[in-house]
């Protein structure tokens, strides 16, 4: 038996992706030469990106191809920071937010002397509003905020940060990795104006069925961003050296075809994830779902009390079930959900989660997996934490 249920840290590549980078890969040409095959390769990198921008409701200048998530979270904060205004030394950073948006700021403030303002989470891991308005000020070189958690799934209220924002005249980066393939994203719905609002949106293709280490930033027309290195006038001076053509083109592929099944695939998840739920809390009467109603279709993350997440972990893996403790790992060395603790529990309760994370080729069957093992883990667990 093997069941996959981490499809939030990455889900199988789709045919139409794997297709379509077998087919590209082939065009060996730089794409910036301006010799015949280097132009075809252009056309083929441009209409990956035209692609790719439809899928995000984005101009296809916006897009800039990176080679994931993390690279794209960092050109939005770095970028924002070393092309700010002199009297401007505060960033904005929510709590539970992705280890790549936090590691960031985190060196920003160390090596650059930004300034961290924090935004407390709700109890049901959502950004507040309010509270996130409150932070912002003319002293902000950029805000941040998950479009969804991506360990509890809560999805955070997009619209009204980014209206708070544009108040404020501050520049907001969306990290939309979690939410991608999973939530409608419209980046000219939620762009700001003028260089304020919502400026910078992070996605990643491994997500969505693409390839692994390409993802893009789609960056507004009005936003102020200094490139990471430098080598090249490619993509708006926003990121030099030669582009990935194959990876463009399978990104495209895979937000194509997920774009044209997303509201199938989600209802699919989604109506996976309630029976899951309904059997885990059967099965383990004791356990808690945490986060909002308002969540990621495929999403579940549940606090099982007394019991250690990791050794849960462990005894699913043995039999064959793939989860995630949905907390960081350093040098293999499991740490407390920070997420859990920004929701306001103790560090007990962040060291006893699971995230159990559906995608378009779960099936009953995977839940029934889990179902039928959960107890027998948990008494297991539970017993190996009371003999410690």
């Amino acid at each position: 038996m093997s069941v996959y249920l981490d499809h939030a840290a990455a889900t199988p590549m789709r045919a139409e992706a794997r297709d379509a980078w077998i087919a590209a890969v082939g065009e060996l040409a730089n794409p910036s030469s301006i010799h015949g095959a280097g132009q075809h390769a252009r056309r083929v990198l441009e209409d990956a990106r035209e692609a790719v921008a439809r899928v995000l409701d984005a101009d296809p200048i916006e897009v800039v191809f990176t080679s994931g998530g993390t690279e794209s979270i960092n050109l939005a904060l770095k970028g924002a920071w070393w092309s700010r205004e002199t009297d401007r030394d505060v960033i904005v950073l929510p709590d539970g937010e992705h280890h790549a948006t936090m590691d960031s700021v985190e060196w920003l403030r160390a090596a650059q002397g930004a300034r961290v303002r924090p935004v407390a989470l709700s109890s049901e891991g959502r950004i507040e509003p309010t509270a996130f308005a409150a932070a912002l000020g003319p002293d902000i070189v950029v805000a941040t905020a998950l479009w969804a958690n991506n360990e509890v799934g809560t999805v955070n209220p997009v619209m009204e940060l980014g209206a708070a924002a544009q108040t404020a005249g501050v520049p907001l980066h969306l990290d939309a990795v979690a939410a991608f393939g999973h939530l409608p994203l419209s980046f000219a719905q939620v762009r700001g104006e003028r260089g304020a609002g919502v400026v910078a949106l992070s996605v990643s293709a491994h997500k969505i069925g693409g390839p692994p280490a390409t993802g893009a930033l789609v960056v507004s027309r009005s936003a102020r961003l200094a490139a990471l290195h430098h080598g090249g006038a490619a993509q708006r001076d926003l990121r030099a050296g030669t582009q990935d053509v194959a990876g463009a083109v399978a990104f495209a592929a895979a937000a194509e075809a997920m774009a044209a099944d997303r509201e199938i695939e989600a209802a699919h998840e989604a109506a996976l994830r309630d029976r899951l739920r309904a059997g885990i809390l059967s099965a383990v009467p004791e356990a808690q779902v945490l986060g909002s109603e308002m969540r990621l279709p495929g999403n579940l993350h549940v606090l099982f009390p007394g019991a250690s997440g990791e050794s849960l972990l462990y005894l699913l893996d043995r039999a064959g079930i793939a989860v995630s403790t949905g907390s960081a790992c350093t040098a293999g060395i499991a740490e407390p959900s920070h997420v859990v603790r920004a929701m306001g529990r103790d560090e007990r309760d962040a060291r006893s989660v699971l995230r159990f994370s559906l995608g378009r080729t779960s099936t009953d069957d995977d839940v029934d997996a889990v179902v039928a093992n959960i107890a027998s883990a948990y008494a297991a667990a539970t017993g190996a934490a009371r003999r410690s």
